[in-house]
């Protein structure tokens, strides 16, 4: 039987209605500061807890249900003799219910201009305790976190099951933890992200954003977790204007996708299908960057992801719409553009606030664990980029292989990537080795890789693709370099008129 509640909440929803069913069931409520004067001012009977203690709350709040009467009576095993004759010796009541939930820190720090101390007191301390000595003791205390759990327990009166009890009890304990996840990494962001050197410990504190349809197959099934504090740009915080639900293939689709087109300083705008880019164009407008990226490739665009690093104009919206897209991502939207699009109901339309990246932790799962690294990055900087064939490359040369560079990065490894006047002429990755890769590729461009740029993920150990780029017609590589075997490309790049360029860096994405 549920005798005595204590009721100390932040999230005052519902909680009038659940207070006024405890009471109408002879429950007694114990509360704090702002909780009691709530229920008082709804006409509730509430005894303080100060009362129960015998001690004022003090420290400006910091300390009010830190005592042993409140503790002995949530912790007390209600069916062990020794427990219940220690607390009838100290007089101490028992307390069979604790609904809390905590200060809202992660709204407080989610201010950009929040001052550290603003944060640590808003650090709930007494709430977390109370939550977990509850749900230790959840044989006997019934513990609860969230107001959409009120009505259930109303529901089950004084026979609350144990199943219900120890459900609610990993609730809380989830709970707990995901708040401390949440004030570590915000402390530690402070400090500089990722940090310098990976920590002991990662607490992840994610929370459930979305449950999907299903994940890769429909046997699967498949949840969105958003991370503690979502930064600008971020994928996660787009706002979904119209369309359907997204799903799971949907979302790393789109943010293959958003990745790679944030990453233009130019308009430009990427197709990708089945997390791979398809197509990808810069342009003087986003009608223009869109249609050389399907042109690239109109056939695997279909039923893919478009994205764009510019608001989207009508006229390129109507574009969009003459094929089957399962989503479009972009920084905005006119009204025309989002009137336009809204006539195909099932196209999924997102818009993310344009925000260069900024670093962060990519996690892959593996039997029993998680592979961390920090996410790839890395600044495209042609001029620290070393030329080491005879030729070096003309300032069209030079552009194209700038942009076929940061496509690559989106590319599967093995990855090549063909490209001229800022276009994807041929895309060919995922492969078991760099020359059937670089078939694919030039097989992709066809009469488009004559005149075209070669971007390649890694180094090239042997001449093949040099030679049978030279074949195709590209007239300049580039690629990261570091072969023991480099003099042999080279060699391939100079005898065939070609021009190479070292980077010094790889992106290898497997």
């Amino acid at each position: 039987m549920i005798k005595r509640a204590l009721l100390s909440v932040s999230d005052k929803t519902g909680l009038a209605d659940f207070a006024r069913g405890l009471v109408a069931t002879g429950t007694e409520l114990v509360s704090t500061g702002g909780t009691a004067a709530f229920l008082r001012g709804e006409g509730l009977p509430v005894t303080p807890v100060s009362d129960l203690t015998g001690f004022p709350e003090i420290l400006g709040g910091r300390v009010k249900t830190l005592h042993p009467r409140i503790h002995a009576g949530i912790l007390a095993r209600r069916d062990l003799p020794a427990d219940r004759e220690q607390l009838a010796r100290h007089d101490i009541g028992g307390i069979d219910l604790v609904a809390v939930n905590l200060y809202p820190f992660r709204q407080v720090v989610s201010r950009p201009e929040v001052a550290l101390e603003t944060a640590i007191e808003n650090i709930d301390i007494g709430g977390p305790t109370l939550l977990r000595a509850a749900a230790k003791n959840h044989r006997h205390v019934l513990v609860i976190v969230d107001p959409a759990d009120y009505p259930e327990v109303l529901a089950a009166g004084h026979e609350i099951s144990p199943a219900l009890r120890y459900r609610l009890a990993i609730k809380a304990f989830r709970h707990t933890a995901v708040y401390d996840a949440g004030i570590a990494e915000w402390l530690a962001r402070r400090e500089g992200w990722p940090p310098a050197e990976f920590p002991r410990e990662l607490p992840l504190g994610l929370e459930l954003r979305a449950t999907l349809r299903y994940g890769e197959n429909p046997h699967q099934r498949a949840a969105l977790y958003a991370e503690p504090f979502v930064p600008p740009g971020a994928l996660i915080g787009a706002e979904r204007l119209a369309g359907k639900e997204l799903s799971y293939n949907n979302l790393g689709d789109a943010q293959v996708a958003w990745d790679l087109v944030r990453d233009f300083p130019e308009t430009a705008a990427v197709a990708v299908k089945h997390a791979t880019p398809c197509g990808a164009a810069t342009g003087a407008t986003c009608g223009e960057a869109y249609r050389k990226a399907h042109d690239a490739d109109p056939v695997s665009i279909f039923g893919g992801v478009v994205a764009f690093n510019r608001d989207l104009d009508a006229a390129t919206a109507g574009e969009l719409t003459r094929i089957f897209l399962e989503v479009v991502v972009a920084p905005g939207y006119d009204q025309e553009a989002l009137a336009v699009l809204t006539r195909r109901p099932d196209l999924r339309v997102l818009a993310v606030g344009l925000a260069p990246a900024v670093p962060r932790l990519e996690l892959r799962p593996v039997s029993g664990g998680l592979l961390v690294q920090e996410a790839d990055l890395a600044a495209v900087t042609p001029a620290s980029w070393r030329t080491v064939t005879a030729r070096g490359p003309s300032d069209r040369e030079l552009a194209d292989l700038v942009f076929a560079w940061r496509v690559v990065r989106a590319v599967r490894s093995n990855a090549i990537v063909l490209a001229r006047d800022g276009v994807t002429a041929g895309i060919g990755g995922g492969q078991t080795s760099r020359i059937g890769a670089a078939r694919i590729a030039i097989a992709a461009a066809g009469e488009r890789s004559r005149g075209s740029v070669l971007a390649s993920d890694a180094f090239f150990p042997f001449p093949d693709v040099v030679e049978a780029a030279a074949a195709a017609g590209v007239t300049a590589i580039v690629h990261p370099g570091g072969s023991l075997r480099d003099g042999e490309s080279i060699a391939a790049a100079d005898r065939l008129g070609l021009a190479m360029l070292f980077t010094g860096t790889r992106h290898f994405r497997h």
